[in-house]
Formats: structure tokens, C-alpha cells, sequence
């Protein structure tokens, strides 16, 4: 089960918003997505949250690249939504690795696999696994101004979106759209 929101900042405080994922498939569909809340070109952060699996924290200020938190990547590389956030640049990978479509025949396969090998169908970040890392990437400073620390993001976990709008002081905000 996901939740996801979307705190803008704002002269009068934090607004909430639930938000639909469904449409967006690039990290730049989120951003823009995050824009869209807030005319102003205030902060907003998307709070992604999978049950006790793994959160995420996409902070965008105006038209700046966003920033990203990901407290499990692992996790988060097995939900559809978590790949929306583990960028190549995230995760310091070469976006050329793993994406070389000259070594795949007509039909999909690689030189010499077969096209029933289904450990490889069975998982699909099975290649990209070892790449992955447990644990939190991305920028865990990303709420020190507003008030969340580094060290306090890193131990949050179970209801880290409630949390996190705590802290904010958008809690009751953030309730109104849960």
C-alpha cells in the first residue's frame, strides 16, 4: 500500500494534497508534477511512502533539479514508484551501463541466453540488484533548513511521512488528504 502527497510551501503555511502517481514515469513527470502545486515557485515535497517498506522525500524549489531521499533503496527498487526516484545519479551509476542495446539479438535476448531463462523474468532488478544499494541514497540533508536533521531523517522509519509533518508543523495538514 503507497501513500503519496504533496506539501507545498506557501506565505500561509503548508497546503496538502494527495497526488496520483499513476501518470508519472520520469523523475522530471514528478517535478513537474511538484511545480504544478505551487504557482509561486515555493518549496514542495512529494512524500512517498510504501507501509514499513521504504520512504521517499522529493524536495522541489522552483526550477531547481530536485533533490532526493530514499531511505531503503533496495526496497524502493522493487515498487514502481521507487524507481521513479533512483536515478543513474542517485545511485552513481553510468547511465550507460546495463543499456547497451548492441549486445541484444533481434528478438530481446542477449548473445547466447535463451529466451526462457525465467530467473531473469521472474525478477526484473535481479540484473541491477548488486547496484542497488540497502540502505538510504540521495541528499539526507535535504530537510536540515526546515527543521528535520540529517540524523533524525536517517532514524525515521515506520510513519516517517507523519513524521516528517510533524516537524514541519503540517501534520494536521497532511491528515486532511491521508
Amino acid at each position: 500500500m503507497y501513500f503519496a502527497a504533496l506539501l507545498a510551501r506557501t506565505e500561509d503555511g503548508w497546503e496538502a494534497s494527495d497526488t496520483e502517481l499513476d501518470d508519472v514515469e520520469t523523475l522530471s513527470d514528478l517535478a513537474d508534477l511538484a511545480r504544478e502545486a505551487s504557482p509561486d515557485e515555493d518549496t514542495v515535497l512529494v512524500l512517498i511512502e510504501q507501509e514499513d517498506a521504504w520512504f521517499g522525500v522529493v524536495r522541489v524549489d522552483g526550477e531547481e533539479d530536485p533533490r532526493i531521499y530514499v531511505s531503503d533503496a533496495a526496497a524502493a527498487a522493487r515498487s514502481s514508484y521507487g524507481e521513479i526516484l533512483l536515478t543513474d545519479e542517485l545511485l552513481g551509476r553510468d547511465p550507460d551501463d546495463g543499456d547497451d542495446l548492441d549486445a541484444l539479438d533481434l528478438d530481446g535476448t542477449e548473445d547466447g541466453e535463451s529466451d526462457d531463462e525465467e530467473a531473469d523474468d521472474a525478477d526484473p532488478v535481479a540484473g541491477s540488484a548488486e547496484s542497488v544499494p540497502h540502505g538510504p541514497v540521495g541528499d539526507a540533508q535535504i530537510l536540515d533548513d526546515l527543521g528535520v536533521s540529517e540524523k533524525e531523517l536517517r532514524l525515521m522509519s515506520t510513519d516517517a511521512v507523519t513524521e516528517i509533518a510533524e516537524s514541519l508543523g503540517a501534520s494536521e495538514t497532511l491528515e486532511t488528504v491521508r
